[in-house]
């Protein structure tokens, strides 16, 4: 039974795979494509006695750019720490990871605070079969972790998400990560605990959810399941929980580890850095190449185009569309018709068009938006479509002939496939004449005063002009030789 008694809060802890060319320690490369096992590895990321670990000064930046984007405050001194525990994707007996100096402390993302974000090497790849196997894949073994940690201030499962969300959009603006949680790319982990008082209640983990779906799920079930629990006058025990998507319910896996039980201690083969003393990494040379980041973006376009929240999320969730978009506006970006027809039409047809073509569903490359039809050539047909010279039809028809010459002039195209739409009485006074003369008794009931009679006139010299009237010229001058 539901109750509002208890107050649910939530902390996450995200990891990231940063796209680096190489791992945190070593040279080996950084490919989460690779499908062949145990191809992209060394002693170092295999964890051999005697190896030294070598710091990969571009996951570094990636993320200290990170902490310029949240506003955070950046380390001067950070160290790495040895993580102690034992694990077969693991070999060494330990990660090495950050603990009491991250490269980031602070900062806010959607409206929700930041505790730290540090960096670590992320572990090997255990499968399990059906026969009872366990094979460990170490390609992933060493490749660069970005660990973001909230404080636990959220109190929903639908903010979790939204920040969740704006993380992985974060990362692809950024170019640093990218973030898809079905590959393992971003891995969310919620802390959860109910309270009917000041005091936290005794959290759970869920880890490893893998989808925001999961994230979503998860979360509204351990608040009902803790909170019926306490109802009922039992406990909360502390541990780590997994997710069933099959069963949408949360499962006990083990005893949730505290900081003390891992045995920090600072990794001694790597050698303490002061940030201050690397120019690259100031907040300023850092913040010389922080593109938009998605929130500008957000505002940007409601603003000065006077988006919709749905026709901007599906502007700011690709980049590669939004790209696209201010190309086909560029010459008419004062012309808020075209930018209001332009979006339309990108969103509905064009866009259709896209998702089609693309095997993913998804939008692809801006690259490939353009291969597709120019962002010239679309503009084109956008300035037909605003000065009345194509129907609403007929723009249609030449985004398909567009799509077979995507480089094609629009109006050439147009005229070549007669889509240009008529507008001069004297070209359109023939048919208008024809179809008075061969429906008189829709023109009598017109006149009787059957308002609706008039649509049917208007279809007829559409159907004679095969289209390429205009249907508000053909009604105005109906509406005046019928008096």
């Amino acid at each position: 039974m539901k109750t509002t008694a208890y107050t649910p809060t939530i902390g996450l802890e995200i990891h990231a795979e940063l796209k680096t060319k190489s791992k945190m320690f070593c040279s080996c490369p950084n490919n989460p494509d690779e499908e062949k096992p145990n191809v992209n590895i060394c002693p170092i990321c295999l964890g051999h006695p005697g190896t030294l670990p070598v710091l990969n000064h571009t996951a570094i930046r990636d993320v200290l750019t990170v902490g310029c984007a949240v506003n955070g405050t950046l380390a001067d001194f950070t160290e790495w720490d040895r993580k102690n525990y034992f694990y077969p994707d693991i070999p060494k007996g330990y990660q090495i990871s950050q603990y009491k100096y991250p490269l980031v402390s602070g900062g806010e993302l959607a409206g929700i605070a930041i505790e730290r974000i540090h960096l670590e090497e992320d572990t090997a790849q255990s499968t399990h079969d059906q026969h009872k196997k366990s094979l460990i894949n170490f390609n992933r073994s060493g490749v660069p972790l970005m660990e973001l940690v909230t404080k636990p201030v959220i109190h929903d499962a639908a903010t979790a998400v939204r920040f969740d969300k704006e993380l992985q959009l974060l990362l692809r603006y950024l170019g640093i990560g990218d973030a898809n949680l079905e590959k393992g790319e971003m891995r969310i982990e919620a802390n959860i605990s109910v309270s009917n008082s000041k005091e936290l209640g005794t959290k759970t983990e869920i880890k490893n959810l893998n989808s925001f779906r999961a994230v979503e799920g998860s979360i509204a079930y351990e608040i009902e399941r803790q909170t019926s629990l306490l109802e009922a006058g039992q406990k909360v025990v502390q541990e780590t929980r997994g997710w069933d998507d099959s069963k949408n319910e949360t499962y006990s896996q083990r005893s949730k580890e505290s900081s003390h039980d891992y045995r920090y201690f600072p990794e001694p083969d790597i050698p303490k850095m002061k940030i201050s003393e690397l120019p690259e990494f100031t907040r300023e040379n850092l913040m010389a190449g922080m593109p938009e980041l998605p929130w500008v973006k957000r505002d940007r376009y409601v603003k000065n185009f006077g988006m919709t929240e749905k026709e901007v999320d599906v502007f700011v969730e690709s980049p590669a569309l939004a790209a696209y978009f201010e190309k086909v506006i560029a010459n008419n970006v004062k012309d808020a018709k075209f930018v209001r027809l332009a979006i339309n039409f990108i969103l509905t047809d064009f866009l259709a068009h896209v998702r089609a073509d693309e095997e993913s569903k998804g939008v692809g490359s801006e690259d490939s938006l353009s291969a597709l039809v120019s962002p010239s050539s679309l503009a084109g047909l956008v300035s037909l479509r605003v000065g009345n010279d194509v129907s609403s039809s007929g723009a249609k028809d030449l985004l398909t002939q567009l799509l077979k010459d995507p480089k094609a002039e629009a109006k050439a195209l147009a005229e070549k496939h007669g889509l240009i739409q008529k507008s001069n009485a004297a070209d359109l006074a023939p048919a208008i004449e024809k179809i008075i003369a061969d429906n008189a008794k829709v023109v009598a009931e017109y006149k009787g005063g059957k308002v609706a009679s008039l649509q049917f006139l208007i279809g007829q010299v559409m159907k004679a002009t095969k289209g390429a009237a205009n249907p508000e010229v053909v009604k105005k001058m109906l509406v005046e030789k019928l008096g």
